[in-house]
């Protein structure tokens, strides 16, 4: 509802124009007079839109080069005053103050350059105000909004639940801005109080399981290739199918060379290197082809007609489908050939992840609240500290395989173990996710079967005693890595030395819940 004076006002100072000329162009129509600064100013005079400048209400000039241009008794005044109250009016009227009944705002993506000159003032000051005041004054923040104000003054309606929705958006878009800054000048990394900034970024199909909704939203300063997600075909993303991919991401982004993983309830269940992305690939859904099926299969290489025919031969030769397959890029035939192979099929790009590097923090809900930890991202770095602590030394090949496996372990859920295969860069057992490490031993062994002969076991912590590396020792296994630290490393050690194994500490471990 615009104020009762004769004369309507509505202040215009937008970063992003979208749209914006239309918009001044149709409230010019109803009579509003725009007052406008700077760029946006200068766009609407373009196309013949007249301006009041701000500097006639704020009888002051822009000054201290833009730090001071908008922040003024008359301006925040004439936002701020209660239409409702003759009290406030009869103020207004006496101290010349000019309603304000819309104000346009929105302020400069402060992640794009963070810089102290980016922190604006007025613009935040302008949008509170109205924010507070939405009972009289529409505020828009974002572009979307033009539209469904325009259609509230042009039904000379009210529009009280609107103008609350849009105050909310206002407050949510001041606090992403203030957090963000906030980020910018702390040095502390863990500061007393903290907020986090977050966009919509995609709506899910649904949440962790059907009857739940679910929302992804990313940081604005986020570089995350999930915040490049792209379909190319088929299914919408649902909560699993999001963090399956995450976690596919995560375990291909450590390795230069070509890599796959296959993915169910966010851990890998298939891990491989290959000469190129068809091989891995191939690889991958070999180390476990039962678990394969309805799976997340993600790449670090571009996706082609040889890599997608094996999609199609581990549907045809073991009935077996592939839920969703995300990757850096696919090519034509390749997207046209799974297109194909089954409709339901999800297919998604997320670009280039070869110079990709995380954020440094990761985040993880608790009830009532959240953790937030340095990310571990350093893992070749952690070789330099690794020892051999038993009689026979590891092959060059056997530390090559050593070092794959533990980067492998380092992206699956704990407990883990891992059997990775004598010559090939490739998990040929899994046993994750288990109470017990004896048991997940037991697994990763059982499920290798025939390929555990002079193969690689890792286990991402140490073992607290010496059953896993005597059960290690009847299946074959050639060399260990583990963590080391157990009072009874000393067991392991005598034990290793008696088979003939050879072990690696790393005196780091590998967790990842």
């Amino acid at each position: 509802m615009a104020s009762k004076n004769s004369q309507k006002y509505a202040l215009i100072s937008v970063f992003d124009k979208t749209g914006i000329v239309d918009f001044a162009r149709s409230i010019s129509s109803f009579g509003y007079k725009i007052i406008s600064t700077g760029g946006t100013a200068k766009v609407l005079l373009e196309n013949n839109i007249k301006v009041i400048p701000i500097a006639e209400i704020t009888k002051n000039p822009e000054s201290f080069d833009g730090r001071m241009k908008t922040i003024s008794f008359q301006v925040e005044s004439g936002i701020l005053f209660d239409r409702t109250k003759s009290s406030h009016r009869k103020q207004a009227k006496n101290l010349k103050i000019k309603p304000i009944d819309i104000v346009v705002c929105n302020l400069y993506p402060f992640e794009k350059k963070q810089t102290i000159e980016n922190i604006d003032v007025g613009g935040p000051t302008m949008i509170r105000a109205a924010g507070k005041n939405f009972k009289n004054v529409f505020v828009a923040v974002d572009p979307n909004d033009y539209l469904k104000i325009i259609r509230t003054l042009k039904a000379n309606k009210n529009g009280q639940d609107m103008r609350k929705k849009l105050a909310a958006k206002a407050f949510a878009h001041l606090s992403s801005y203030d957090s963000q800054i906030a980020r910018f000048l702390e040095t502390n990394l863990f500061p007393k109080e903290l907020t986090i900034s977050g966009r919509k970024t995609i709506n899910l199909r649904y949440g962790e399981n059907p009857h739940q909704i679910g929302v992804f939203y990313t940081f604005p300063n986020s570089n995350s290739p999930l915040k490049n997600l792209k379909k190319e075909w088929g299914r919408e993303l649902s909560y699993v199918n999001l963090t399956d991919i995450n976690a596919g991401i995560e375990s291909v982004r450590l390795f230069r060379e070509p890599a796959a993983a296959v993915i169910k309830h966010n851990s890998p269940c298939g891990l491989a290197l290959g000469k190129d992305a068809g091989e891995s690939l191939k690889r991958a859904i070999d180390s476990d082809p039962e678990s394969a099926f309805g799976g997340i299969i993600v790449l670090n290489k571009i996706m082609n007609l040889k890599a997608a025919s094996i999609i199609g031969r581990f549907k045809s030769e073991r009935h077996s489908n592939v839920d969703i397959v995300a990757v850096p890029q696919i090519e034509s035939q390749a997207l046209a050939y799974l297109s194909r192979l089954r409709k339901s099929m999800g297919i998604y790009t997320f670009g280039n992840i070869i110079n990709y590097k995380p954020q440094t923090m990761n985040y993880r809900w608790v009830n009532g609240g959240f953790i937030i930890q340095t990310i571990d991202n350093d893992i070749e770095n952690g070789f330099k500290d690794w020892k051999i602590v038993t009689q026979k030394r590891p092959s060059a090949h056997e530390l090559k395989q050593m070092k794959i496996a533990w980067k492998f372990i380092s992206r699956i859920r704990s407990n883990t173990i891992v059997v990775l295969d004598k010559k090939l860069p490739m998990i040929r057992g899994i046993g994750s996710g288990q109470t017990s490490r004896i048991r997940s031993t037991r697994i990763a062994l059982e499920q290798a079967g025939k390929f555990t002969k002079n193969a690689i076991l890792a286990s991402d912590s140490f073992f607290p005693f010496d059953d896993s590396v005597k059960l290690a020792s009847e299946y074959g296994i050639s060399a260990i890595v583990q963590q080391g630290g157990s009072i009874n490393d000393k067991s392991s050690i005598e034990t290793a030395n008696e088979k003939g194994i050879s072990m690696i500490f790393t005196n780091r471990r590998a967790f990842w819940h």
